[in-house]
């Protein structure tokens, strides 16, 4: 028979206790964008993007000493006055507080908003900036093994040395590091940063990379989130590999070639737009995934796309890429 009437209320002497998780959550979006529109250069996402597990292991670590509260005093009919969850919101808003601060802030006199003091800084957490320069030191091929997790990469020709390097970056993430060594006549040289790090998101991190010398280059590139623009054209590079994070890719293979050119593209997330010569013999062999390839200027020839002249100069072009989420943009020019 079913039950009619009110349901029972709570036992006396209950008093509910109210979450003070959503205030304080309040309270931390309401410092960050008091920060953002008084100080245009304030920028807490990289540091956000970073850390953002350490939030759940707060939060995690919260709800297990609630549940352990709740087992210890079964008598109790309302919580403590703070939950265990309650003390992680307040803990991580006070550890990412202390982090902004201590990354943050440098003074100099003369903000009015804050009397004879004020902040200063390029950006939340200063840029960094570094250059470095590589002599070919008498290799005569050298191959090129680049790592970039994250950020704006720009590489082209037109230098003097075998690399003239400019690297902008947080100090957070730290210094690209730069290595180059010659065994025979072969060089190596490596550039990577952060090696063994996880990135979530676009950071404020860019190389601009200028390459030079007519030696044959084989380059080896690994790609995080970003964009790169990558022009080879008086470059004499024989062999291309590129690996595609999330972003977008340009790619300018025009010019004149001294060697054949046997490149190979990876794609990810993003899009890829392929610039190639009309006077040298191009074969190339696309497959996207989500999005499609567009070739302006090739036409089939079974499973690949060539250009006219493909067959008929001295020197060609080998392009493979395989798109992931995104199109691949073959253009002649």
């Amino acid at each position: 028979m079913a039950q009619t009437g009110t349901p029972p209320g709570p036992p006396l002497g209950y008093r509910r206790r109210h979450s003070i998780v959503g205030p304080v959550l309040l309270i931390a979006m309401g410092f960050v964008f008091l920060g953002m529109t008084l100080y245009p250069d304030f920028d807490p996402w990289p540091f956000l993007f970073r850390y953002w597990p350490v939030i759940l292991i707060c939060v995690g670590l919260g709800k297990i000493w609630d549940s352990y509260y709740y087992r210890s005093h079964p008598e109790q009919t309302g919580g403590p006055w703070i939950s265990g969850t309650g003390v992680a919101w307040i803990v991580l808003l006070a550890l990412f507080a202390l982090a902004a601060w201590h990354r943050g802030p440098m003074w100099h006199r003369g903000d009015p908003w804050m009397g004879d003091w004020g902040w200063h800084g390029h950006r939340f957490g200063d840029d960094m900036h570094d250059t470095r320069t590589v002599e070919l030191q008498g290799a005569k091929s050298v191959s090129v093994d680049l790592r970039m997790p994250a950020g704006t990469l720009s590489l082209s020709g037109g230098s003097g040395r075998l690399l003239d390097a400019n690297f902008q970056y947080d100090r957070f993430r730290g210094k690209p590091d730069v290595e180059y060594a010659v065994s025979g006549d072969h060089g190596q040289l490596t550039v990577t940063q952060g090696e063994g790090e996880v990135h979530f998101g676009s950071e404020d991190t860019e190389w601009i990379l200028r390459m030079g010398g007519d030696i044959p280059l084989d380059l080896n590139l690994n790609l995080g989130a970003g964009e790169s623009d990558m022009r080879l054209r008086g470059l004499n590079v024989t062999h291309l590999k590129v690996n595609m994070g999330a972003g977008e890719l340009r790619l300018d293979l025009t010019g004149a070639r001294k060697s054949n050119l046997d490149a190979d593209i990876e794609g990810g997330v993003g899009e890829a737009t392929i610039r190639l010569p009309k006077d040298v013999g191009v074969r190339a062999i696309a497959s996207g995934g989500i999005g499609g390839v567009n070739a302006d200027g090739l036409t089939h020839d079974g499973d690949a796309y060539v250009n006219s002249v493909y067959g008929k100069t001295p020197t060609e072009i080998e392009l493979t890429v395989h798109g992931g989420i995104g199109s691949i943009n073959l253009v002649e020019e």
